[in-house]
């Protein structure tokens, strides 16, 4: 019977030994010794010189040795501290939410020559920064690159977890089809055996209830958040106050406000249980926005105003400019023209400091519908093409559509018949 010879696996450890190397000899320079006098009794010039050139890595007792002589850690021999501060700064800034300097972040540490695992983990980090700013094709190509880094890797659930901002990103450039393919695919990895945290199949299946929701298909979407109710009770209260915003978020889309309204309530409770209070103010705005819906004016007003002082108290200028539109929304509902008029103006401002181009295209939208109800037709028309040409220098069609097919129906009623055809065409086109 032929023996069965063992599969020997060849590890290249060649960038990893260069890289001790390299920080060996800049221990050694620092604390002014020589090769010889670093080798000590133990070891060799030659062994020593070996070692910081890169040719061959050394064990964990030579390490030892060595790091007590030069007064460091072993492990400062491994790795560059000042890299891994470096770098959990940058993971820091994306938990904090300060995306703008995560991505700075993330892209000063691309730029140095990193392994392909470490490679992939910042496009990855990247990629959500750029997808949470709305920067759609910017994140599409860092998320592409992270998985399929990851994929050759095999590292199966980091890749799909890249694959999730990879959706978002394409969801964000009204790449549906696309998004949903990801989505699914992703989806079926999870109920295949893959082995993720609970709340990312629940954002998965928020996800791929957003692509349908999207495109019109209500009902498929409407399935994927029931099968997400189910799953709620795998979270812990902080989780499950996420879980809830999210869903809340996604009723109201799906135009069922009541159920937006109700779940909405029981994240926020649990949000305060847990004193989150930037996830509570987003919450309070998307609750407010689910009120104005069905008309109860009061409510929706306490609710923004609320927000507004916390995101207020936050400093948070972003997303303070999203809460204005709610408020300038509301006062309009009333009536109330005056108020209407300088809440979305505010809006405008901060959304355009903070570079927050969603938020400065939906104060837009609604200042030129403010504009009409005190029968300004030229500052709203005025209004639209500005919206119509920040909609068109980051396209993201279904708001492209939307102001054009607003802006067309005004000109029809100013009786710019020719120019209302041409913006009709374009947004049938787009």
């Amino acid at each position: 019977m032929p023996t069965r010879q063992r599969r020997r696996v060849v590890v290249d450890d060649s960038a990893l030994a260069r890289g001790i190397g390299a920080r060996l000899k800049a221990a050694r320079l620092k604390a002014d010794l020589t090769q010889q006098q670093l080798a000590g009794d133990r070891y060799t010039k030659a062994y020593v010189s070996a070692l910081e050139h890169g040719h061959v890595k050394p064990s964990m007792a030579a390490l030892n040795f060595l790091s007590t002589r030069l007064g460091v850690t072993a492990h400062a021999l491994f790795t560059d501290e000042a890299e891994v501060w470096t770098r959990l700064e940058a993971d820091l800034r994306l938990a904090a939410g300060r995306w703008r300097e995560a991505i700075d972040a993330y892209g000063a540490l691309l730029q140095g020559t990193v392994e392909p695992r470490a490679r992939a983990e910042l496009l990855r980090g990247q990629s959500e920064a750029l997808a949470r700013l709305d920067l759609g094709a910017e994140a599409a190509t860092a998320g592409a690159e992270a998985a399929e880094i990851f994929a050759r890797l095999d590292r199966p659930v980091d890749a799909a977890l890249a694959s999730y901002w990879l959706a978002a990103a394409q969801c964000q450039l009204d790449n549906t089809r696309e998004a949903r393919a990801i989505l699914e695919s992703v989806l079926a990895q999870i109920r295949g055996g893959l082995a993720v945290e609970p709340d990312f199949k629940l954002r998965v299946l928020m996800a791929l209830s957003s692509v349908e929701s999207r495109a019109g298909q209500h009902q498929v979407a409407l399935a994927y958040l029931e099968e997400v109710r189910g799953l709620a009770g795998q979270l812990d209260d902080r989780r499950r106050a996420h879980f809830l915003f999210d869903l809340a978020h996604s009723y109201r889309k799906t135009g069922d406000l009541e159920a937006a309204v109700s779940t909405g309530r029981a994240s926020l409770a649990l949000f305060r249980a847990g004193e989150s209070d930037v996830a509570m103010a987003s919450l309070e705005n998307e609750l407010a926005l689910a009120y104005l819906a069905i008309g109860n004016l009061g409510r929706a007003e306490e609710l923004a105003t609320s927000a507004e002082q916390e995101f207020t108290r936050l400093d948070d200028e972003r997303s303070l400019a999203h809460v204005l539109e709610t408020r300038a929304a509301i006062a309009l509902a009333r009536n109330d023209l005056q108020a209407s008029s300088t809440l979305v103006e505010r809006g405008l401002e901060l959304a355009r400091r903070t570079s927050n181009r969603k938020a400065e295209l939906s104060n837009l939208l609604r200042r030129a519908k403010v504009q009409l109800a005190l029968g300004d037709h030229d500052g709203a028309l005025a209004s639209y093409e500005e919206a119509a040409a920040l909609a068109r220098s980051e396209p993201d069609t279904p708001a492209l559509r939307r102001v054009l097919a607003d802006w067309a129906e005004l000109l029809a009623q100013s009786g710019q018949v020719e120019r209302a055809y041409e913006l009709a065409r374009e947004a049938l086109a787009s």
